[in-house]
């Protein structure tokens, strides 16, 4: 049963991230500390995306270093 649920709420999160990434493709422009030569132009979906991903990483990281250390 919670496996069910598990998946029903990666379904659910995978729907609005999709919904949002149909929403959002203007394009923005990421720009690196003070050098302005240095950017990347990508749509806001992409890049919110991507942000989102690193930290579900990092989040995961965490919480597995933490659980190993008990």
């Amino acid at each position: 049963m919670i496996n069910l649920i598990t998946w029903l709420l990666r379904i659910a999160v995978f729907v609005i991230l999709a919904v949002f990434a149909s929403k959002n493709s203007q394009p923005v422009v990421l720009q690196y500390y003070l050098d302005q030569s240095q950017s990347i132009e990508l749509p806001l979906s992409v890049a919110l995306l991507i942000f989102f991903a690193l930290g579900v990483l990092i989040t995961a990281l965490f919480v597995r270093c933490r659980c190993h250390n008990r």
